[in-house]
């Protein structure tokens, strides 16, 4: 058989440049079991066990909440990258400039101290959604917070440091830098196109079908031509929003539906790797004037690690084409 060259795919949104390295291929299996073996936290040392008297959220499948029949609980971190300040104000010092790290940094932690979000049901994963929700919409009426983080890391890899399954939410005085490209991407297509450069892309991943992974009423959940890594997915809405906290009780459904089948796909494919997931939303001030924006989620298996080449270019390498990972995926079948 022939060598193949790889192939330089470019991401439509951000403008960045990935490798997939058809040369040297993978298959699916072999990314089989690349997770590290997890040590469950004893329950009685686990700090998310119980339910916290600080906390700012919790729900139940009563109507009461009790330490015993809470399902979703918010509560402020222990050790907060932000904090409660006054807003920040803009320095500089010598040719560099700096602020306080001013805002919030909240855990959103789910009842069941080892089932992770891939083997919970839909309505549960939904209250997970209904909690993001409600303290976004907290965040965002502070005057410092500009943006508001939703990720989940789940297992070492991806930088969990207790195994009872959880999320964070920080809000930060400042739009990151990758949200700001993506944000710039998006303006700049909507300028010359008149469109949403998101609704395009979902449009063509729909018409060829190839990358297509999972879909219902609501969501579309797909493999991205220009994946960052092996098995990288991502879930659009495919009504176009660009506030993921102005979202109804039967999109979130959808979307619950949607996220829980891709990480059970991931879960039950490549047997329970460890991943990051976050959601890209419009920043949380003036979001109207970024209405061209289409907010989704992205989920990142920790499949490969950076080396040299990554850390000097800023191009990741995925070593399975985005094509094969969704063939894969789309085969698993979930419950």
């Amino acid at each position: 058989m022939p060598h193949q060259i790889s192939e330089l795919r470019q991401d439509l949104v951000s403008g960045d440049w990935v490798v997939i390295a058809t040369g040297r291929a993978k298959r699916p299996h072999d990314f089989l079991g690349a997770r590290h073996v997890r040590e469950a936290l004893p329950v009685d040392s686990c700090p998310f066990e119980e339910l916290h008297t600080d906390a700012v959220f919790s729900s139940a499948n009563q109507s009461e909440v009790s330490p015993e029949n809470w399902s979703v609980q918010v509560i402020p971190n222990k050790y907060p990258a932000f904090d409660k300040a006054a807003c920040a104000t803009f320095n500089t010092r010598g040719p560099y400039q700096w602020t306080d790290g001013a805002g919030f940094h909240e855990v959103v932690i789910t009842r069941s101290h080892t089932r992770s979000l891939a083997v919970l049901t839909n309505g549960e994963v939904e209250a997970v959604i209904a909690a993001y929700q409600e303290r976004y919409r907290v965040f965002q009426k502070d005057e410092c917070v500009q943006y508001v983080s939703i990720f989940h890391n789940h297992g070492s890899r991806a930088g969990a440091t207790v195994t009872h399954p959880h999320s964070q939410m920080i809000a930060i005085p400042v739009i990151p830098p990758d949200v700001g490209r993506s944000m710039d991407g998006s303006a700049r297509y909507f300028a010359e196109r008149h469109t949403c450069i998101h609704c395009v892309m979902l449009a063509y991943e729909r018409e060829v079908g190839e990358r297509i992974i999972y879909e219902n009423d609501i969501c579309t959940v797909f493999a991205p031509y220009a994946s960052h890594t092996a098995f990288e997915v991502r879930i659009f809405p495919k009504k176009h929003a660009a506030q993921f906290e102005e979202i109804d009780a039967g999109t979130r459904a959808g979307v619950a539906d949607a996220l829980r089948t891709a990480l059970a796909k991931l879960f039950i494919g490549l047997e329970d790797p460890d991943y990051n997931f976050f959601i890209h939303t419009a920043p949380a001030k003036n979001p109207a004037a970024l209405a061209h924006y289409h907010w989704h989620i992205e989920i990142l298996p920790k499949t490969a690690i950076w080396a040299g080449f990554e850390m000097g270019t800023g191009i990741e390498i995925s070593t399975i084409a985005p094509e094969m990972a969704a063939e894969f995926l789309r085969s698993v079948v979930v419950a």
